[in-house]
């Protein structure tokens, strides 16, 4: 697998990587943990060195099963996860040092580890990251060896922006894709210069750009493709990239045109990658054949000039106005 260098982290990670939200089973439908090791196991196997987690994942349950799958790995794994989005009321207030050192020492034991190589904010407030103490106590933590590296997950460019002027916050997880563009405009470039690592999420705008779906497609009630598209729990722009659904259907049908037989997934990671900013992206799996199809990309040829023009036309025409200026 190819690898590229996690910005001022020095580590050199594999290019696909494994986001562990729904690695237990699909969104909603309960933690499998033999599905998890399965799934688990077998990106090690082929390769993949980097896995990102939360504390939030199934209640602490997606750590838990990392930390396993690592422990019996007998090779390096480059470990991230998250912590934050346990306040409640998700507010600025909440957001103290005590509060934040008590997720990272909650999160090595679930996962079994004396030190984790990246703990990341997790989408706080936009307020937190005007903070200089909330950024101090990770470096407290990192000094204690505690922590390897400190870096944010972001909804809004501003976040990140903002966060990359604190000198030792090492990467920034963003979602980019197809269907949100932005990043690219300023954001790489910047953080480039910074020389922190970029982590991609949401790489298929929570599977629309599988193109899989249709307008009959449902969703398990516990699944956030169901409950989230207005944004009623956290963010919108988590849950189809921000996009109307119908809206987004309409333009993966064009992507198919586009690209014909081509898996599409496949394809929209690849649309990633062409970026050298991007260290990872990092899809998720809820079955042994996601991950397949995420793993093979590198099998796939570079996408053309005409492709990429393409791709872009439709997203000025009918993605743009729904999501550039909201992230």
């Amino acid at each position: 697998m190819n690898k590229r260098r996690l910005g001022k982290t020095g580590f050199e990670i594999t290019d696909v990587a494994l986001g562990t939200w729904q690695v237990g089973g699909k969104w909603g439908s309960g933690f499998d943990h033999q599905l998890a090791q399965n799934i688990l196991a077998e990106a090690i196997d082929r390769g993949v060195n980097f896995i990102d987690t939360a504390d939030v994942y199934e209640d602490g349950e997606s750590e838990k099963a990392v930390g396993k799958a690592i422990k019996s790995a007998g090779k390096r794994i480059f470990v991230a996860t998250k912590c934050g989005r346990q306040i409640s009321p998700h507010v600025n207030e909440g957001y103290t040092p005590a509060a934040l050192r008590g997720y990272v020492e909650d999160s090595l034991k679930r996962l079994q580890l004396d030190c984790i190589d990246l703990i990341q904010l997790h989408c706080p407030p936009t307020q937190v990251f005007y903070r200089s103490e909330i950024f101090e106590e990770f470096e407290k933590l990192k000094q204690e060896g505690k922590i390897l590296n400190l870096g944010v997950s972001v909804e809004k460019i501003e976040e990140a922006m903002k966060a990359i002027e604190f000198d030792n916050v090492t990467t920034v997880q963003i979602i980019y894709n197809m269907f949100r563009q932005r990043p690219q405009e300023e954001f790489f470039q910047k953080a480039v210069k910074k020389d922190v690592g970029i982590i991609v999420r949401v790489p298929l705008a929570s599977g629309l750009l599988t193109g899989k779906f249709s307008k009959q497609s449902t969703f398990d009630k516990e699944d956030h493709r169901n409950f989230n598209r207005d944004g009623a729990v956290f963010d919108k722009g988590e849950t189809f990239a921000g996009i109307p659904y119908e809206k987004g259907l309409d333009a993966v049908e064009e992507l198919k045109a586009i690209f014909g037989d081509q898996s599409l997934a496949q394809t929209a990671i690849k649309w990633i990658l062409r970026r050298p900013e991007v260290s990872t992206v990092i899809p998720g799996a809820s079955k042994p054949e996601q991950l397949e199809s995420n793993l093979g990309v590198g099998e796939l040829p570079a996408l053309t000039a005409e492709q990429l023009a393409a791709v872009d036309q439709i997203y000025q025409e009918q993605i743009k106005g729904y999501v550039h200026h909201n992230w």
